[in-house]
């Protein structure tokens, strides 16, 4: 009887601890949700000024969010209902989802150098194409103006542009009869770069966290369901 006590008080307790953990993981899925329309809304005109930077990132975030919210609620009612099998399965695909975002993590860490030289190449690219291209014109008009930059890596870039000439979008202060009178001397490759290396390191160490936060509820899952079918063997 002891031993059925036991086992009883081990399984409340690890119900309410892999609980804790699904509210917790439900919660990481609407901040990864979040952050991939962030993305798509926020940064679309970073993305537009270089073609070879793929627009599915956001989508990827989008789906990733979506899938720990789904799975999330799935969890909830497999510890609630605490079947061995459906606590394995949820088990299983925790662990699936480990390894896809821990690659992601990794591989936005290790390929960050080929990502500033991409968007190097964009802006390069943009420049040369402002006025005949309406898509990068309006992306690297947003550029300059959100960032205060103007130009690659200043305003004497856009000498060597079609119009020989730096756009609107590079005027820091107009005067009254809407003459330019002071532009952004700051590259907005520099701009960028200062926003990209702060931000990667943290992307890429939340998602790796994440990743290892998710070996949590494996194990408590796992062990949940040890303890289910012990206390099913104890009662036959």
């Amino acid at each position: 009887m002891s031993e059925q006590f036991a086992t009883a008080a081990a399984m409340s307790c690890l119900k309410m601890l892999l609980m804790l953990f699904n509210v917790c993981f439900w919660i990481s899925g609407i901040v990864i949700l979040g952050i991939g329309i962030w993305i798509q809304i926020s940064l679309d005109k970073y993305v537009e000024v270089s073609p070879e930077f793929s627009d599915s990132v956001p989508y990827v975030f989008i789906a990733s969010g979506g899938l720990i919210i789904l799975l999330g609620t799935f969890a909830c009612c497999c510890t609630v209902k605490t079947q061995p099998v459906l606590l394995y399965i949820y088990s299983f695909f925790l662990l699936l989802v480990f390894f896809i975002v821990l690659a992601a993590g990794i591989s936005a860490y290790a390929h960050r150098q080929k990502i500033v030289e991409v968007f190097q190449d964009g802006l390069r690219n943009g420049l040369k194409e402002y006025d005949v291209d309406k898509d990068k014109k309006e992306a690297i008009d947003f550029i300059q103006s959100t960032l205060h930059c103007c130009g690659i890596n200043g305003t004497t870039d856009w000498n060597s542009t079609p119009s020989a000439r730096s756009p609107d979008s590079c005027c820091a202060r107009w005067n009254e009869d809407n003459t330019c009178v002071v532009v952004y001397h700051n590259g907005c490759y520099k701009k960028v770069m200062e926003i990209f290396y702060t931000n990667i390191g943290i992307i890429a160490g939340a998602a790796i966290g994440l990743a290892f936060f998710q070996v949590i509820g494996i194990v408590l899952a796992c062990m949940l369901a040890k303890n289910a079918k012990r206390a099913h063997y104890q009662q036959v």
